[in-house]
């Protein structure tokens, strides 16, 4: 198999990647070929897969732009994924906004591309960092200059904390980060869930563990909520993806009561 030039030496081009799979689910360009068989593979069991993703992009938009309204000018997306169209900065530079972002992943290919198209730019970064480490990831962030976790920040985490077993205990990672940011610090988060489409949760669950590896977590209502313990809910809570203050009808990806994902905001008292 050749390495396409944007491919960093040392990644697996067999073993398939969360972040490239979601960029072939959004029609992206940087994936393999056994991203996209694994794509295709939920998307043979659960047809509206990609207008999840669809709609977990849109989610995103609406959440950063909330989260400048509220004047926070330090954005961190926690499991950035392959850089794509809407991306957290284009979202500020839209705003012409002074806020900074810190886009952070576990996956060499989007680290790489998302500082490709950040080249010159002196408030956006992208660093390599693991989840799964609060404390490394908190000290790597502290080494980029860029993000001053004394000041209010907004953490992002779409559609990443669902990779995580329960065994690595998602929640507390979240408040590892609660309790490392300033008062006034957002959190927005999505995530996969059971609670509206269990039968399709559990087929897409099993499938990603036996057919490509890559485990992912669908979770209920309360432990997706559970994960804002600590923080102050922003109106109107934890809901379905393409509930949370849509604005217009291209929102609207998914149908009410038939999104497969749960998102919501909150603010550190």
């Amino acid at each position: 198999m050749d390495r396409p030039a944007w491919a960093p030496e040392g990644v697996d081009m067999a073993q398939p990647s969360p972040a490239r799979m979601y960029d072939a689910l959004l029609g992206g360009s940087h994936n393999f070929e056994v991203d996209r068989r694994a794509a295709q593979r939920g998307s043979s069991l659960v047809p509206d897969l990609p207008r999840l993703a669809l709609s977990n992009r849109a989610f995103l938009r609406r959440a950063v732009r909330f989260l400048l309204d509220q004047g926070v000018t330090q954005l961190i997306d926690i499991g950035s994924g392959i850089p794509t169209a809407g991306n957290v900065h284009e979202i500020v530079r839209e705003r012409s906004s002074p806020a900074r972002v810190l886009y952070i992943d576990i996956d060499p290919i989007a680290v790489a591309h998302s500082r490709a198209i950040l080249v010159g730019e002196r408030d956006y970064g992208a660093i390599e960092a693991d989840l799964r480490d609060p404390a490394d990831l908190l000290a790597r962030i502290r080494d980029t200059g860029l993000v001053d976790l004394g000041r209010p920040v907004g953490i992002l985490m779409f559609a990443v904390l669902h990779l995580l077993s329960d065994d690595q205990r998602p929640a507390a990672k979240v408040a590892a980060l609660r309790e490392a940011v300033a008062p006034g610090s957002y959190l927005a988060l999505s995530h996969l869930s059971s609670a509206q489409r269990p039968e399709d949760a559990a087929r897409l669950g099993a499938s990603s563990a036996v057919g490509n590896g890559v485990g992912i977590h669908f979770r209920s209502r309360a432990a997706i909520t559970e994960m804002f313990d600590g923080w102050r809910p922003v109106e109107p809570g934890v809901v379905e993806v393409p509930l949370w203050r849509p604005v217009s009808d291209r929102d609207r990806h998914e149908a009410p009561g038939r999104s497969l994902g749960l998102a919501g905001v909150a603010c550190k008292a």
